[in-house]
């Protein structure tokens, strides 16, 4: 990655097209229109550090004050909005079908007028504005769980590129608190030493192995390295106690519209100590950074995968 400039180039379509069962694209492959409230109403949070960022977050119809809910906490990519990410990744249906709350919160503005996550010297704090979004992220998790019954050992992120690398962040920060995550087109740290998780974590990397914004062999963002997606998920399989290598599986997924067929390949570690450590990497073969997300497959399984992985 050649720096901040090519970085925003790809990003600025960080809620890109949408596919749709039939494979079909949505409008121009720019952010899609924001304008519509969910079909379920948010609930904004306020006071104390909401008051300069607030959040809000989806409540299934189903909630129940007396059933502990799992909790998503949704991350959108540099440039983007907490509610574009919600649009991209069309997780209202399946929050509602699953009784999921939702959390999607908004990162902190940049000097080039761009919401962003502080996640790794990567991405993207292009300002140097030290600012602590594991702190407010922590925050969030705990104001939800303030509001609502929320599961403890249910709890998420999920997160596209800037979210992504915000997600595996949160996954080395707080993993006495996040059950699982899953990234699509971020990384962890290029230097292992830097994520030092207290217990292991669940983690699914989604990855286009042609984007060229995130890429997927690993890059550098202003001078600074990170890892490819095969050494991500090699890192969290070390971490998490895996033995052995990453190995194909039978599975074929179609999750892109742009890509026909089952294009997503996905590899896991088939030898991890227990559920709550497994580590999954699915490859869209010839997929973008702005994958063409084809619902309900995309919202579906990736809500699987973290429903398959509470904390233990």
């Amino acid at each position: 990655m050649r720096g901040a400039g090519a970085l925003l180039v790809g990003i600025l379509v960080a809620g890109g097209a949408c596919g749709d069962d039939d494979g079909g694209d949505d409008d121009d492959g720019l952010l899609p229109d924001a304008g519509e409230e969910p079909d379920a109403a948010p609930d904004a949070a306020g006071g104390g550090v909401f008051d300069e960022r607030p959040y809000q977050v989806l409540v299934p119809d189903s909630y129940d004050a007396e059933t502990p809910t799992p909790l998503v906490v949704l991350l959108h990519g540099y440039s983007a909005t907490g509610l574009v990410q919600l649009a991209y990744f069309g997780l209202e249906d399946v929050a509602q079908e699953q009784g999921l709350l939702v959390a999607y919160p908004d990162g902190t503005v940049d000097g080039m007028g761009n919401q962003f996550w502080n996640a790794t010297d990567a991405c993207c704090d292009f300002s140097a504005s030290g600012i602590d979004d594991v702190a407010y992220l922590t925050a969030v998790m705990d104001d939800v769980a303030a509001r609502y019954n929320v599961d403890p050992a249910r709890v998420y992120m999920v997160g596209h590129s800037n979210g992504g690398f915000m997600s595996h962040r949160m996954a080395c920060d707080r993993a006495d608190r996040v059950a699982a995550i899953v990234s699509l087109a971020g990384a962890t740290w290029a230097d292992q030493a830097q994520c030092q998780p207290s217990e292991p974590v669940a983690i699914l990397q989604v990855h286009g192995d042609d984007d060229a914004t995130i890429l997927y062999a690993g890059g550098e963002i202003t001078g600074n390295a990170y890892p490819a997606a095969t050494d991500t998920v090699a890192s969290w399989a070390e971490l998490n106690g895996c033995k052995g290598k990453i190995e194909a599986t039978e599975t074929r997924l179609d999750l892109d519209a742009q890509v026909d067929d089952d294009e997503t390949r996905v590899d896991r570690f088939a030898d991890c100590p227990s559920t709550s450590a497994e580590v999954e990497l699915w490859t869209i073969e010839t997929g973008s950074h702005v994958p063409s997300l084809i619902r309900p497959t995309w919202p579906e399984t990736i809500v699987g995968f973290l429903l398959a992985h509470p904390k233990k």
